[in-house]
């Protein structure tokens, strides 16, 4: 009988550290299940706290402290490359001046990204392609401000073999018909869209994505006393839904200061809870990552 339970006891071991070591392919897989009751946690920008924002050193932090998904930013070089940065300029990220469009990828390099005090660092701006082969068995990606290039970012995605752990953005408030008339949208590729719960036409729009199994739905909303909210929960999830934390502007007030400065996490990530997401994106990943665990709602 000792035997039998340690045998048992070392099965459920495995058991959950195999579920703690599930990859970034099976963890997307996984929340698109229906019985799922799992929030992935998305650090906006990566750890931007602790490194320069859309750095290779806010992917490693981001993977070291456990958070599922990294947003970052792409923009396009001189010279057709895909860089990770989420201004149009490098005013504000670097210690040089200028649209990213003006500079090729060389002349990028010899720059240098500032951290979250605006002091410059060592950290020089990634490529898209650097990225993703640094992320590549280890994290999700959530590729944002690419949906005017579309073409190049699904490129890098498959030359990349990463196609199966990101998350890339189509645009907002855009039909499932209208974004297949202007793209070449891969089958196997995860895709995003934005809806303003503001406009009337966000139903439609959700409903244009249900043909495609790999859609998340990204609701935006400014006040939470929109009719809009009605349909995102009784949507249950299905399609996924992907909520902001961010700032109040994107989610009525239910936001991260709200929750960690002012102690109100019931409030803000509580009430986000509540309509079901399926991820959560945030600029307090280590935080929010400690009050799902808590709930039970992230292993």
């Amino acid at each position: 009988m000792k035997i039998s339970c340690s045998i048992l006891i070392l099965l459920l071991s495995s058991i959950a550290i195999a579920s703690q070591a599930q990859s970034p392919a099976e963890k997307l897989k996984t929340v698109f299940r229906a019985n799922n009751k799992q929030i992935l946690v998305a650090a906006h920008r990566g750890d931007w706290r602790n490194a320069p924002e859309n750095s290779l050193n806010a992917l490693y932090n981001s993977i070291k402290k456990g958070f599922d998904i990294m947003e970052l930013d792409v923009k396009m070089s001189k010279d057709s490359q895909m860089v990770v940065m989420h201004d149009n300029t490098i005013d504000r990220t670097t210690n040089a001046k200028g649209k990213v469009g003006d500079f090729t990828l060389e002349e990028l390099k010899k720059f240098r990204l500032k951290n979250g005090l605006g002091r410059v660092t060592e950290n020089q701006i990634p490529t898209m392609r650097e990225m993703m082969l640094a992320a590549k068995g280890k994290i999700i990606i959530n590729v944002d401000k690419g949906n005017d290039h579309l073409d190049l970012v699904f490129k890098v995605l498959r030359e990349t073999s990463t196609i199966d752990q990101a998350i890339v953005n189509v645009g907002d408030d855009v039909p499932y018909g209208e974004l297949k008339t202007k793209n070449v949208i891969p089958e196997d590729a995860y895709l995003m869209v934005v809806v303003n719960a503001k406009k009337k036409e966000m139903q439609d729009v959700i409903k244009s994505y249900l043909p495609n199994q790999k859609t998340i739905i990204q609701p935006i909303f400014d006040t939470d006393t929109l009719s809009n909210l009605k349909t995102v929960k009784k949507l249950n999830g299905k399609p996924l839904i992907w909520l902001n934390s961010l700032w109040p502007s994107l989610n009525g007030g239910h936001d991260d200061d709200r929750a960690v400065e002012r102690g109100e996490k019931e409030e803000s990530w509580g009430w986000l809870v509540a309509y079901h997401p399926a991820i959560l994106q945030t600029d307090r990943p280590a935080d929010l990552l400690i009050y799902l665990k808590d709930k039970g709602l992230h292993q």
